[in-house]
């Protein structure tokens, strides 16, 4: 008996002494604890030394996740595993978590720097008064087009993606948003459109595209312009200033029938825990010479105006990254759809997916 009495001792013994190996690794790691900021962001969307300079600055431990999608990202934050303190979502999510009840309002006596913004970016449709969200990148949605072999002069409409001599040259980004919002710019149709025989004629007409359409891929966009797999592809704008840092001979058009400007905002989700620190994140991203550093890296466009005196001429003076007041008339920002109708979209893309093959 004592010997049983002692092995359950030593069994009980063993148990505390993991539970305070696991504790004090997860606040080494940075897993518990005030002074931890979680951070839930696109894929490849910040410069990680900007991350070592907020830990360095402000004592954070930093834990880093990141998503591919609006959709994926909502999920996660909604099903609430994990205490995100930060994430950055597109403008029409930002509605749909919004009407949700997933975000906590932003205090706007705890931001410092929201007057280096640029007034066009803010108090925006989807988010009024920034009541919910800090802006981040804009950009938009357009076509990338290799000059070796491709003619520039024939790449400036959406329709031009339709050439018979484009057959299996074409990328087309994997979203249904992007991919049926350029069928209906190309027929002069809202990207929001609810209609449903304007979304089937879009449809109708991206079938007759198929036999140009090389791959249909998201990331992957990147390599394979920058090694010239393919003669055009639709991306966005930020994704296209990577490509054409690699290869030369890429340019970026943004179509003259209109495109899509898509704003992404830093907000603070309902399962925060560090609430603070997602305020000093906020001031820290929103001081300019970290945006600066941050949108020269990414390559997306900043909506900070003082941080656009920092960064190279060659770059701000570029009107399809930074389109003129003019261009960006011809723009559209995507709304928050609804689920009948984003079920719709997403339906109408994986029938397109599915007649490709």
């Amino acid at each position: 008996m004592k010997k049983l009495q002692s092995l359950f001792i030593g069994i009980l013994v063993i148990i505390g002494v993991l539970a305070l190996g696991v504790h004090h690794l997860q606040k080494s790691s940075g897993m518990s604890g005030a002074k931890v900021l979680n951070v839930y962001n696109w894929g490849d969307y910040i410069d990680p030394d900007l991350i070592k300079k907020f830990e360095k600055e402000y004592g954070y431990k930093v834990n880093y996740e990141t998503f591919d999608s609006n959709e994926a990202m909502f999920t996660k934050i909604q099903q609430g595993g994990t205490a995100y303190d930060i994430t950055i979502p597109s403008e029409y999510m930002i509605q749909k978590m919004k009407e949700e009840n997933l975000l906590i309002p932003i205090d706007h006596s705890k931001i410092k720097g929201l007057n280096n913004i640029d007034s066009r970016f803010l108090n925006l449709s989807f988010d009024k008064n920034n009541k919910y969200s800090i802006p981040y990148f804009w950009g938009t949605l357009g076509i990338v087009y290799n000059d070796k072999f491709v003619d520039g002069k024939d790449i400036q409409s959406w329709d031009d993606l339709w050439r018979p001599e484009l057959r299996n040259n074409v990328m087309l980004i994997d979203g249904a948003r992007e991919v049926i919002g350029l069928g209906l710019n190309s027929l002069g149709y809202s990207l929001n459109s609810k209609n449903d025989s304007q979304l089937q004629e879009a449809v109708n007409k991206l079938r007759k595209i198929t036999p140009n359409v090389k791959a249909i891929v998201a990331d992957e966009i990147k390599m394979y312009m920058a090694n010239e797999e393919s003669a055009v592809a639709v991306t966005f704008s930020g994704e296209a200033a990577d490509m054409m840092y690699e290869n030369d001979h890429l340019h970026y058009v943004i179509p003259k029938e209109g495109s899509n400007l898509w704003f992404d905002n830093m907000v603070i989700p309902k399962t925060a825990k560090n609430i603070q620190g997602a305020y000093d994140f906020m001031n820290f991203m929103l001081e300019p010479k970290n945006a600066a550093q941050n949108a020269e890296y990414i390559g997306y466009s900043t909506p900070n105006k003082k941080a656009m005196k920092l960064l190279p001429k060659e770059i701000t003076s570029d009107k399809q990254f930074y389109p003129s007041d003019e261009l960006m008339k011809h723009l559209e920002v995507y709304d928050n759809l609804g689920s009948k109708y984003l079920g719709i979209y997403n339906d109408l893309f994986l029938e397109l997916k599915m007649y490709r093959n």
